[in-house]
């Protein structure tokens, strides 16, 4: 199966695109890499050591001494609401996460069962209508079951007069 012209094109155009990209995300890195490693030339040539007198660096203690007192014990304890929690106990925190998950159950099946009440009153409207429907439909079907054998009485009728015109001399239209 031979593919159009510009399908072939387009994968051409972004399979260049994927080189370029590569190329541009790990070309500088392996440019310095052999840049390094491969040394042309003297090795006496290469630059001489540096002298340098730079400060030594900081320690975050020296930068803010107020980040060395802090723990997680420490973590809230001047908050009593936040104090009071951290003191409870394993069961008692298991306790509470259970009673959460119980009303957010009964939250979730209230809902449920507003939900299903909605939908059952709907489906009983809707079945009214279609009652409805379906009585009007049988009125109408026995209306024209009516209409149609008072006209085949009514033809029957006219047919026999029409027989007797016929006989008296009548010619017709």
């Amino acid at each position: 199966m031979t593919r159009p012209r510009s399908a072939t094109c387009l994968r051409c155009c972004l399979v260049v695109f994927a080189v370029i990209s590569a190329l541009a995300v790990c070309g500088p890195a392996l440019y310095w890499r052999f840049k390094k490693g491969v040394k042309l030339g003297d090795a006496k040539s290469s630059c001489p050591a540096c002298n340098c007198d730079c400060p030594l660096p900081l320690s975050l203690l020296k930068i803010a001494p107020g980040l060395a007192n802090l723990s997680v014990s420490d973590c809230g304890s001047n908050d009593p609401d936040v104090k009071q929690e951290m003191e409870k106990q394993f069961v008692d925190l298991l306790t509470e996460e259970l009673k959460l998950q119980e009303a957010v159950a009964a939250e979730h099946t209230r809902h449920m069962n507003i939900t299903f009440a909605e939908a059952k009153r709907v489906a009983i409207q809707y079945q009214r209508e279609a009652e409805k429907c379906n009585a009007a439909t049988e009125t109408c079907e026995e209306a024209r079951e009516r209409s149609e054998a008072l006209l085949i009485k009514e033809r029957k009728v006219t047919a026999l007069w029409e027989r007797r015109a016929r006989q008296v001399g009548w010619e017709g239209e």
